[in-house]
């Protein structure tokens, strides 16, 4: 069987043993001082000033949503823009948080949101914010996206959990919007088994989703920011404890978290390079079928999460998923289809959207393995074995 990920790490044997080394030596396992170094050398490696860190890339979603409500950057009410093809973690925390969420269409050549599809979308229902998901380290003309956001003042945020390392127009996803979340997730780029960040260069966003991470209170701000805010609200230094400065959540990582993340970061740019050839390879299959459709992408580096096949006619997928089925090849729909079809979406908000494309996709689409340890020979089968369809 070609699962979808073949280890929980990179280099596991080593990994798992560097861990209980850690482990067994470690005096405090809550969060700590391997959590702020690694958010110093993540911000680094992606070319942001700030990031923080957080025990799931869905805790980093929520907590992003709820930190730009403090700050008063977004209110109770707004309508926010989303990618129609995502994960249900980028769109909940915009319903559980009272704001409104309007998805957009994306293209079936690149399973993302495009400048056209956006324009279209605004123009229909205005919105204040867009949650713009990197699909599959994927994305479409994201500097035109950027443009029009600026030119119509709307809050660009990018979830770019299955993104990470991938690179458009010379700048890493991820750093086109004020804000951008990841996730390290067992099966993600890199696996801190869970795990997530949120990257800024605003240094309020920064400081409030450090509240927002531990229950409201100051202990994880700088000394000037604790003085700042206890000033401001008349709290002495002790009192400070257990003061609880705005709303808040419990989603603070482990040392563990930390620990792993440090040491998978050493080898994100081998898996990155790995995951880049691998998609070229699988994009012959594509351009040498008649039966999927093709892919558009233009991008400087292409860090793919996994290999989309959107097939023509869905009866092409129905033999795709029973061949694989057979043949050993694991298999999964597009991440989590079309969000504004999906059940909690439907209880909540009645409202239909027409969105062509995401539907074609979700109707005709599946995808399957690409990871770092994926070798030559099963490249070639997985080619072989759809190339027979």
């Amino acid at each position: 069987m070609i699962k979808l990920i073949k280890s929980t790490f990179f280099h596991e044997l080593q990994t798992k043993k560097a861990l209980c080394a850690f482990i067994l030596k470690s005096e405090q396992l809550s969060i700590g001082k391997k959590c702020d170094e690694f958010e110093k050398r993540f911000a680094i490696w992606q070319k942001r000033k700030f990031c923080v860190l957080f025990n799931t890339g869905s805790s980093a979603n929520l907590a992003l949503i709820q930190a730009l409500l403090n700050l008063g950057v977004i209110g109770k009410g707004s309508k926010i823009g989303f990618s129609g093809i995502t994960w249900a973690t980028n769109v909940m925390p915009l319903m559980q948080l009272g704001l409104e969420p309007i998805p957009i269409d994306v293209e079936v050549e690149s399973l993302n949101v495009s400048p056209k599809t956006l324009e279209d979308s605004y123009n229909k229902n205005p919105f204040q914010c867009l949650f713009l998901t990197n699909l599959l380290g994927l994305s479409d003309d994201i500097l035109g996206i950027k443009n029009f956001c600026q030119e119509k003042n709307i809050l660009l945020l990018e979830d770019n959990c299955e993104s990470l390392g991938s690179i458009s127009n010379n700048i890493m996803l991820g750093n086109f919007g004020l804000a951008s979340t990841f996730s390290f997730f067992v099966g993600h780029h890199m696996s801190a088994i869970e795990g997530g960040a949120v990257c800024t260069n605003d240094k309020d966003l920064n400081r409030e989703l450090r509240m927002v991470r531990s229950h409201g209170w100051d202990r994880h701000l700088s000394k000037k920011e604790q003085k700042f805010l206890r000033l401001k609200h008349n709290i002495s230094d002790f009192e400070a404890k257990y003061t609880f400065f705005d709303l808040a959540y419990n989603l603070r990582p482990t040392e563990i978290t930390g620990f792993l993340g440090l040491h998978q970061l050493a080898f994100l740019h081998k898996t990155i390079k790995s995951r880049e050839s691998n998609f070229n390879a699988f994009l012959t299959l594509l351009k040498n079928s008649a039966k999927f459709y093709p892919l558009n992408i233009k991008m400087n580096c292409t860090s793919n999460f996994a290999m989309p096949i959107i097939c023509k006619a869905e009866v092409t997928k129905k033999k795709c998923i029973q061949l694989c089925k057979k043949k050993g090849i694991e298999i999964r729909p597009i991440v989590g289809g079309v969000m504004s079809d999906q059940p909690f979406f439907k209880k909540y908000i009645t409202k239909t959207f027409y969105l062509p494309n995401s539907r074609l996709i979700h109707k005709n689409g599946f995808y399957f393995a690409n990871n770092p340890e994926l070798s030559q020979k099963e490249i070639k089968y997985i080619i072989s074995t759809l190339s027979s369809i």
